[in-house]
């Protein structure tokens, strides 16, 4: 049995797209559910659209997601180079390519831009350019004279204008095309270097690639694919298109939408692993009511019969509750490292950060909400009094003036500052003088942060206060009560 063998393709040109980075998960579940290798090639036969600093972007990216290559530019597995580029320079492409005129499945095309231009057509009101195949009646001698001369030239295929082809995909079954659709694809551009579509069919197939995985816009390519691989008499892989995806009002993720990308997510706080996760659900479901899964129990159970086929909605509000999950489920000192640059960001005062980013950990989704947990430790910000009264604790203005008076010199006399010592302290005055211990918090509570909802309590937030900042935030409300 052939070994599975997968591979993720990326051009660089830029940041790594959501739908790129769930070709590249669902490559890597594939082979790895199997047991398989997952390969690692840079397309960069589009020179114009390169972008220095992009390979470095797509390493990042693969590293950050866990979803390591077995071979690769890094990693010689031995069918390299893994850079289309370099594959050019030892003229792998061009030799297959006249490989294909020798056998009258391709041919040199010499025709100009404008000659070209001149066989664009309008039809149901989109523009479209079919080549006449004006180049494949030339005579051998014609072709050498034009390349002796010098003549820039395209090595294009020919495709047959009669009868139909189909192919198998794994998610939308087999699809029939009328031959007269396939136009004449260019293989060899001009400048030397071979177009996207047949680099593809060469590297996959030199390379052993077993099971293709690609966005759903490439299914009108595939029937041009499978023309090569059969004009060489090469093993078709099995096809794996997947749906699009959409934003939530149905068009097409595009870098418009400000989350498009890999690297969007990670600056608006999302966490890699919460991304992966989600990713993984943009159009297959496995079994079962269960959502959170790691990169291990993805590989145990994807099976990519179950992508669907219909587009798979990017949903920004499911997004950001499972990566609440995965930061609620997270170690304190990982969640620190991430939590630490906002905290700083957003605190003007000397505080103990690690206290502040455990009592936040479980109140945010994403980490920018760490600004509005955490704003009121720098000022108290304008409230009203009728804070004070709060039902389900039976305080009242009256009540709270009151606490807020007897408690402040027992507050002054606490030398150990601390949430237990303020518990304590509070929990004897409050069975003291019959108060129930929320009808106590509460009022101290709104004094020491003046909102109604905080990352802790009162005693919390006094200990991450210290003695001098709460005394003063005290004295203040009582003042307001006043």
């Amino acid at each position: 049995m052939t070994m599975v063998k997968t591979r993720f393709a990326p051009s660089p040109t830029g940041r790594m797209h959501v739908g790129n980075l769930r070709t590249a998960l669902y490559s890597y579940l594939i082979a790895k559910h199997e047991g398989g290798n997952f390969m690692l090639r840079i397309e960069d036969t589009d020179q114009e659209r390169f972008m220095e600093g992009a390979i470095d972007i797509i390493n990042h990216t693969l590293a950050d997601t866990g979803l390591v290559h077995d071979e690769g530019p890094d990693k010689d597995g031995g069918v390299g180079p893994y850079v289309q580029s370099e594959r050019c320079r030892q003229g792998i492409y061009t030799k297959y390519a006249e490989k294909l005129v020798e056998q009258g499945d391709a041919y040199y095309c010499f025709c100009t831009k404008e000659r070209l231009e001149s066989l664009r057509r309008t039809v149901g009101g989109k523009e479209i350019s079919a080549y006449d195949k004006h180049c494949l009646h030339l005579s051998k001698e014609e072709i050498r004279a034009n390349l002796e001369a010098g003549k820039p030239y395209v090595i294009r295929f020919n495709m047959p204008l009669e009868g139909t082809t189909t192919f198998h995909d794994e998610i939308y079954g087999d699809i029939t095309v009328n031959n007269d659709e396939l136009d004449d694809l260019i293989l060899i551009k001009s400048d030397g270097f071979p177009t996207y579509n047949f680099a593809n069919v060469i590297d996959d197939h030199l390379m052993g690639i077993t099971h293709v995985v690609r966005g759903n816009e490439y299914l009108s390519s595939t029937p041009k694919y499978n023309r090569i691989y059969e004009a060489f008499g090469w093993e078709i892989p099995k096809y794996i298109h997947c749906p699009l995806i959409t934003n939530e009002e149905g068009q097409k993720l595009s870098k418009r939408s400000g989350h498009s990308s890999f690297e969007d997510l990670l600056e608006q706080g999302f966490v890699a692993e919460a991304i992966v996760n989600y990713v993984a659900l943009l159009g297959w479901s496995p079994a079962g009511e269960q959502e959170i899964f790691s990169l291990q129990e993805l590989i145990e159970i994807f099976d990519y019969h179950h992508i669907n086929k219909s587009p798979a909605v990017f949903d920004m509000t499911k997004l950001k509750w499972m990566n609440g999950e995965y930061i609620k489920a997270m170690d304190d000192e990982k969640f620190y490292g991430m939590a630490e640059p906002y905290l700083k960001k957003y605190l003007t005062r000397d505080l103990d950060l690690k206290k502040i980013a455990t009592m936040v950990k479980t109140r945010i989704e994403v980490l920018p909400d760490i600004e509005q947990q955490v704003d009121f430790l720098n000022e108290v910000p304008e409230y009203d009094a009728e804070m004070y009264v709060h039902k389900k604790s039976k305080s009242t203005k009256e009540t709270s003036l009151k606490i807020l008076t007897d408690v402040l010199p027992l507050l002054e006399a606490c030398d150990d500052f601390n949430n237990d010592a303020l518990f304590t302290i509070l929990g004897g005055y409050a069975k003291e003088n019959e108060y129930k211990v929320n009808t106590v918090m509460w009022p101290l509570r709104t004094a020491v942060s003046g909102k109604q909802a905080t990352p802790a309590g009162a005693t919390g937030i006094m200990e991450v206060l210290g003695k001098e900042e709460s005394i003063s935030r005290i004295r203040k409300a009582i003042e307001k009560l006043s």
